[in-house]
Formats: C-alpha cells, structure tokens, sequence
C-alpha cells in the first residue's frame, strides 16, 4: 500500500509564494502519472498539473506561467512551486498518484491566500 505524506500549505499573502510537498513511501513516481489537483468550499477537486511517464509535463490554465510540478525520484518525493499566489487559489491541495488501476492521495495541506 503506497502512502503520499504531504507538507508545505499554509497562510500566505496575495502575491506569496508556498512550495507543497509529496512524499511517497515507495519508488513509484518515475513509472506514472503524478499529479496536484485542489478543491476549494463547495468546488469539485480539479487538476491543477501533472506530469506523464514520459516526463511531459501539463497546467491548467488558471495557473500555468505560476505553478510548476517536479519530482526527485531519488527521494520519492513531488513537488508544486507556487508563485503570484491569488486569493481564488485558497483551497486543500491535493498529490496524487495513478498505478495502473490504482489511484492514491495524499491527505491534502490546506492554502489560505489572504490579506
């Protein structure tokens, strides 16, 4: 069973920036899909990036240019750079992890965008 242990959210001023975190228990990063998604009160989760096995790498467009996605296989751990932070972006953000047919979460961290 892989756990994702996230890290890094928290309360930040409009135009801040927070790195999140994913750390995995296991080498499963560099073979699939990863991926950050958020759900904000009364919003479904959405994706926010992602990369692909292949490396490629892909933004929704409310953050591309301000969120970037990486990964250090070495130490099973998945990253989201968050710069330009805007109050819209205040949600629980989510790692999460596609295995074949499995699919595994992190707990969530909460970001709070506010003056």
């Amino acid at each position: 069973q892989v756990q994702l242990v996230e890290a890094g959210g928290g309360l930040v001023q409009p135009g801040g920036s927070l790195r999140l975190s994913c750390a995995a228990s296991g080498n499963i990063f560099s073979r699939n899909f990863i991926g950050w998604y958020r759900q904000a009160p009364g919003k479904a989760r959405e994706l926010l990036a992602g990369i692909s096995r292949g490396g490629s790498t892909n933004y929704a467009d409310s953050v591309k240019g301000r969120f970037t996605i990486s990964r250090d296989n070495a130490k099973n751990t998945m990253y989201l750079q968050m710069n330009s932070l805007k109050p819209e972006d205040t949600a629980v953000y989510y790692c999460n992890v596609k295995d074949g047919v499995y699919s595994y979460w992190g707990q969530g961290t909460q970001v709070t965008v506010s003056s």
